[in-house]
């Protein structure tokens, strides 16, 4: 058994726990994680039986790629019919309520009430939390990737410093940056869970302009190049003594690294320098308690507390109205996984977690400065999966 089908049986596991008749996967990621192929249509895992890739296209490229029974989709008017027939009594209203779930977090309302008439009488449920709860721990194959993936952002970064000048642009940076990590296999995509998220390389800005704020869950924006794409790289000049963000990911089979450095040329002014130190301050004590069982929620409070002995909780995590609420999110697949460092988030650590740690301080005007790094959590601690050298990059 390979490990799709793996995720297969504790998925369906759950179904059964959960007394649904099935859980219909709709969106790619989920499917790709659950079959190995990300092809248009749906998977469903009935409570009992096999699963079944029902796919509107390629037919022919998931049944060369995924670990599970492959057929056309075809009508969605039929649906009812073909499963009822693959999965007798399965679907029987007769025998009591029929319950299925789905992923109502990212399913479009459209595409749920076609499914809500081709499956009438069905009482659905939300399954998202547990198809993200089960993505939450990685296998070693994941963390491998993952692993592959740091260490592309470390060479691309390291190829691109030599030729930070004063007065380049930053999409002259960032292309710079993207160039590297795409010769070295980046896919050029990073994927949110998140409705109206999107994220290509990450955030490279530097003084009053990576300070701008944006739609974007983060606690720095950056201008872009236009009101349609309002985020990370603008036209602003990198300037002598500006800190220089750079927020970059790369992702590698699928799955992603995330980390920040703050460079810049010449020197810091003595308030920036003073809170990058905090922050890196607040990485090291988030560090010292990275293990199994410690609540994802107390690192962020424990981090609020740090920042307001330092006196910065003001331009902590962003500034006013739009400071983010977490210190750090688990990433995979996605960047915005499960758990968040962040209040009202409970879980406890676990082995097998990959999570990216991020304190960085907003001032308006000036710049933002800060450090990330992405960790795994071992059965005695972590691992610190990010290689970059640490401490301010000065050019």
């Amino acid at each position: 058994m390979n490990v799709f089908e793996q995720r297969q049986r504790r998925l369906q596991a759950e179904v059964v726990q959960r007394g649904w008749s099935g859980f219909l996967i709709t969106q790619n990621i989920d499917l790709y994680y659950y079959t190995g192929s990300m092809q248009t249509g749906y998977l469903f895992i009935p409570a009992a039986g096999e699963p079944l890739y029902l796919v509107r296209r390629s037919l022919v490229r998931a049944e060369s790629e995924a670990s599970a029974s492959v057929e056309p989709l075809g009508s969605l008017k039929t649906l009812k019919e073909r499963l009822a027939a693959r999965y007798p009594g399965l679907l029987d209203a007769a025998a009591g309520t029929v319950r299925l779930a789905t992923e109502l977090d990212v399913l479009p309302v459209q595409q749920f009430q076609r499914l809500q008439v081709a499956l009438p009488g069905a009482a659905w449920e939300d399954g998202s939390l547990l198809i993200r709860e089960q993505r939450m721990i990685k296998s070693p194959d994941e963390v491998a990737a993952i692993r592959q993936a740091a260490s592309v952002v470390d060479a691309a970064l390291e190829a691109a410093i030599p030729s930070i000048r004063e007065g380049m642009a930053e999409f002259e940076l960032m292309a710079l940056i993207e160039h590297q990590l795409r010769l070295r296999g980046h896919q050029g995509l990073m994927r949110m869970r998140a409705y109206n998220s999107e994220l290509i390389t990450g955030m490279v800005a530097a003084g009053a302009s990576a300070a701008v704020p944006t739609y974007f869950d983060g606690p720095a924006g950056g201008t872009g190049l236009h009101p349609s794409s309002p985020q990370s790289s603008g036209r602003a000049l990198l300037q002598r003594g500006e800190p220089i963000l750079v927020d970059i990911g790369c992702s590698i089979d699928g799955y992603v690294i995330d980390q920040t450095r703050t460079l810049v040329i010449g020197g810091l002014e003595p308030e920036l320098l003073r809170a990058y130190e905090v922050a890196e301050q607040v990485l090291r004590a988030t560090e010292a308690r990275l293990a199994p069982g410690t609540i994802s929620e107390h690192l962020y409070l424990l981090a609020l507390d740090q920042v307001q002995e330092a006196g910065l909780s003001a331009h902590f995590m962003g500034y006013g109205d739009d400071q983010v609420k977490f210190l750090g999110h688990g990433i995979g697949l996605e960047i915005d996984e499960l758990p968040v460092l962040a209040k009202g988030f409970k879980y406890p650590l676990a082995p097998g977690m990959v999570i990216a740690i991020e304190p960085k301080f907003t001032f308006p005007g000036r710049g933002v400065v800060g450090i990330e790094d992405t960790y795994l959590i071992t059965e005695i601690g972590f691992e610190k999966l990010t290689i970059s050298r640490g401490g301010l990059i000065v050019i």
